[in-house]
């Protein structure tokens, strides 16, 4: 098949699944992007408008159409309340991977997912040759998060404050790690993420302690890539396809019950397209992820159906802690009740519900770099609930949100922490 035949073809299908929209305009009322910008090309049904002329676009002006498509966190929000329900999510990552195999990607993206991602030990060489020497280009912005700032580079980075890089990555710290069951019981892969490797160790040393404390064996290959979402989403299929393959050769040589994640885009990209994926691969490839998909959960979920992790009492005085809920958790895969459950199993903690705490934190990954002004205007709106809520303590259950958590509220000197589910459980095993 030459490459316009394909490229018919591809357009033809989604043109299928476009049609379905009714352009009833629930989706404007969810769209974090639209509640920023009030722009109906930012909202879904907006986009689904370009992208059903996305080969005339295509020919006309492909730069202005790459850039009507970035404006989007892939966030579900629209999808999850689609009366006809329809696929956006795969239509805009589809329409991605057409427009940038047209236009090319950029060099550096193409580099970063293809070539650093998809090489773990290339990727885990170059940050920590970064790690040491962090400290003569960040400065400390003094908040109760410990992040940092970088003013000679707020011409790339803006003016956000982030978590540095850890001294020690989580690989170095536990290198390969495949314990036998113990007396017959449960052992899981345990895939932490680049940010739970790079950023987030602390977090990802409490999931650890969790589930020795319930004597689960861990799998923990150092040499796992990155899942798959950042290069997916930016249109990057054949980077995608490389990070895959080597987490599906190191994978399928292991035994496990379950795979676990304290990352909702990592759990949804498991579940949810590395099926999808791997057909592209080959069939062996697609029965593999079938199989590891199956056995793919999120930490909270595993700890609350598996484990039996319960709701306690909370102690007189305890702390008041709140939850946001990540868009990959709740709306792609409909995790609600196990996060707070985690959570309340901490009777040093009192749980209260924020406002609006399904709505999306602003994020979106490389949509916070691209659209920063954008990504910090949404993220005000998230930071405003959690100050109203009382909270001395905001929860999450992804890497990525709790950094977009703790820049908006370190930029307004809140003195509220940011912490995983499995952080503030972790605490009461002590």
């Amino acid at each position: 098949m030459n490459n316009l035949q394909e490229l018919a073809q591809r357009l033809m299908a989604l043109d299928d699944k476009i049609s379905a929209c009714m352009r009833c305009g629930m989706c404007q009322a969810v769209c974090p992007m639209f509640g920023a910008s009030g722009q109906e090309a930012d909202v879904a049904r907006g986009k689904l408008f370009l992208i059903n002329n996305l080969a005339h676009m295509l020919l006309d002006d492909p730069q202005a159409l790459a850039d009507k498509l970035g404006r989007c966190l892939l966030c579900s929000s629209c999808q999850a309340v689609c009366p006809p329900g329809v696929e956006i999510m795969y239509i805009f990552r589809e329409a991605r991977e057409l427009v940038y195999n047209y236009l090319g990607l950029n060099p550096i993206k193409k580099f970063i997912f293809g070539i650093l991602l998809a090489n773990p030990g290339l990727f885990n060489f170059s940050m920590r040759m970064g790690a040491p020497v962090q400290g003569l280009l960040f400065k400390k912005t003094g908040d109760v998060q410990g992040t940092v700032c970088a003013p000679m580079f707020n011409f790339m980075l803006g003016d956000r404050h982030i978590r540095p890089l850890a001294k020690k990555p989580l690989h170095a710290i536990y290198g390969n790690v495949d314990e036998p069951r113990k007396a017959g019981g449960i052992k899981v892969a345990f895939f932490y993420g680049c940010m739970g490797d790079k950023m987030y160790v602390d977090m990802s040393e409490a999931c650890i302690k969790a589930l020795r404390h319930h004597n689960v064996a861990l799998f923990m290959p150092a040499e796992l890539a990155c899942c798959g979402i950042p290069a997916v989403c930016s249109g990057d299929v054949k980077g995608m396809l490389k990070e895959l393959k080597k987490n599906l050769d190191i994978m399928g040589k292991a035994d496990f019950d379950y795979v676990v994640t304290p990352c909702a885009s990592c759990t949804s990209t498991l579940k949810e397209l590395w099926p999808e994926y791997a057909a592209r691969i080959g069939k062996a490839e697609q029965r593999l992820a079938e199989d590891i998909s199956s056995k793919t959960m999120d930490i909270n979920v595993f700890m609350v159906e598996v484990l039996g992790v319960k709701p306690q009492e909370p102690k007189e005085g305890a702390t008041v802690v709140t939850y946001h809920d990540p868009c990959h958790l709740v709306k792609s895969l409909g995790v609600r009740t196990e996060p707070r459950a985690v959570l309340e199993a901490n009777p040093g903690y009192k749980f209260t519900e924020m406002d609006e705490h399904d709505r999306c934190c602003g994020c979106g990954g490389s949509f916070n770099l691209f659209h920063y002004d954008y990504s910090r205007q949404i993220g005000q709106r998230k930071r405003d609930n959690v100050v109203a809520s009382g909270a001395k303590v905001v929860t999450t259950s992804c890497p990525a949100c709790m950094m977009q958590l703790e820049d908006v509220l370190s930029q307004n000197r809140d003195p509220i922490k940011v912490k995983h589910t499995m952080q503030i459980y972790a605490e009461s095993l002590d």
